[in-house]
C-alpha cells in the first residue's frame, strides 16, 4: 500500500460513508467529518449511519468527527463527499488545514449554481496547485455497502492520484478504472441524474420497455452533444461514468433522482416528492442549471428542455411527449470515428 496514513473523508451522507466503510474494512484507518455531533456519536458508538445506511453495520477502522482539522490530520488522500449547494463552503472551512501533499477526490455529482462549475473546478478554485481527481460510475452506495459487484472510475491528470485511489479501493467487490478525462467523467455523472428523474417519471407512467431504451439511448446522446460543446471527450460517455452509470440510476428505484421523477409520475408536485425523499436529488437542480446553460449555447436538448417544462412549469407530461415526438428528427449517432483504410 502507498500510504498507511489515515484517508479523510469529508461528508456523512450515503456515499461518503461507503467509501469510508469500503476503506476502512480494508484495515486503512479513516477519519470522516460529519456536521452533525450527534450522527458523529452514533457512529463512533454504535457503528452506524441510521439516517443514510439505515440497518449497515459499519466497519471498524472509522472515526467520526465534527472537528474538521482533526480529521485531516495525518492524512493524504481526502474524499469529499458534499452536496453540491455545500461544498465550495465546506471547501473554505477545510483549507486552512490542506497541505501541499494531500491529495483530494471529489465524489459530488452536481453543479454549484450562477458560475456552472464542477465539483472538481471548485477544488481547482480553492485550492490551486494541489492534486484533484473525480470518482465516479455506477455506484449505488446502498449496493457497495452490501458488496455488490461494482465498477467505479477514478479521472485526474495526476499519476500518482490515480495510482493511489485504485490501490486504496481496490478489492474483491470493488473495481477502480482509471481515465485522464477528469471534465467528461465528471459532466457524466452529473448530467445522468437529470434523465433519471425523466425515467422515474415515464415507469410511474407505466411505459413500456421500448420506451425506456429509447429514453436512455436518447439521453446518452443528448448527454455527450451537451459535453463535447463543454469541451469534454465524447468517447468517455461510452464508459462507466457515462452509460455505465446512466443505466443504473435510469432502472434502480434506490436512485433518488429516480424516485423523484416516480413521485412526480404519480401527480406529486415537485415539493412533495423532494420532501418524500428526505435527501438531496442533485438532478432536480441540475436540470435547471443544464437546461439554462444549453439555452445560452444553443445546444438542442429537447428531453431537458421537456423535462424542464415537465418539473418546474406544471405542464401536462402527455403533450410535452406529444411535441417531443413531433420534433425534429436527427441523427441517430453524432460521433462517429472514421473508418480505418
Amino acid at each position: 500500500m502507498q500510504s498507511q496514513k489515515a484517508v479523510a473523508v469529508l461528508g456523512g451522507g450515503s456515499f461518503g460513508t461507503v467509501i469510508a466503510d469500503l476503506v476502512a474494512s480494508k484495515g486503512i484507518p479513516v477519519n470522516q467529518w460529519m456536521r452533525s455531533e450527534e450522527r458523529v456519536t452514533e457512529l463512533n458508538q454504535c457503528r452506524t449511519n441510521q439516517r443514510y445506511l439505515p440497518g449497515y453495520a459499519l466497519a471498524e477502522g472509522i472515526r467520526a468527527s465534527s472537528d474538521i482539522e482533526e480529521v485531516l490530520t495525518n492524512s493524504e488522500l481526502v474524499f469529499v463527499s458534499i452536496p453540491s449547494q455545500s461544498f465550495r463552503s465546506v471547501v473554505r472551512q477545510a483549507k486552512p488545514f490542506i497541505q501541499s501533499h494531500h491529495q483530494l477526490v471529489s465524489t459530488t455529482k452536481g453543479i454549484e449554481a450562477d458560475h456552472f462549475s464542477l465539483m472538481s473546478q471548485i477544488l481547482s478554485e480553492e485550492l490551486p496547485g494541489q492534486a484533484i481527481g473525480v470518482l465516479s460510475g455506477p455506484n449505488l452506495a446502498k449496493e457497495v455497502v452490501q458488496k455488490h459487484l461494482t465498477a467505479t472510475v477514478i479521472a485526474s491528470d495526476n499519476d500518482a492520484l490515480r495510482q493511489h485511489v485504485q490501490e486504496i479501493l481496490h478489492c474483491a467487490h470493488f473495481r477502480v478504472y482509471a481515465s485522464s478525462d477528469t471534465y467528461g467523467v465528471e459532466l457524466g455523472g452529473t448530467l445522468k441524474n437529470i434523465y433519471a428523474i425523466a425515467s422515474g417519471l415515464s415507469a410511474a407512467m407505466g411505459m413500456g420497455e421500448n420506451t425506456k431504451s429509447m429514453l436512455m439511448t436518447r439521453s446518452l446522446a443528448e448527454m455527450s452533444r451537451f459535453a463535447v460543446q463543454m469541451g469534454a471527450n465524447p468517447m468517455t460517455f461510452l464508459g462507466l461514468a457515462g452509460v455505465g452509470d446512466l443505466i443504473v440510476t435510469c432502472s434502480s428505484s434506490l436512485s433518488r433522482n429516480y424516485r423523484v421523477g416516480y413521485a412526480l409520475g404519480e401527480g406529486r408536485t415537485l415539493a412533495e416528492a423532494v420532501a418524500a425523499l428526505g435527501e438531496v436529488a442533485e438532478g432536480v437542480n441540475t436540470l435547471r442549471y443544464v437546461k439554462e446553460k444549453s439555452d445560452e449555447l444553443g445546444v438542442y436538448m429537447p428531453l431537458v428542455q421537456g423535462l424542464y417544462e415537465v418539473v418546474f412549469n406544471g405542464a401536462p407530461i402527455a403533450e410535452v411527449a406529444r411535441s417531443m415526438m413531433l420534433s425534429t428528427q436527427s441523427s441517430d449517432v453524432e460521433f462517429v470515428l472514421p473508418r480505418m483504410p
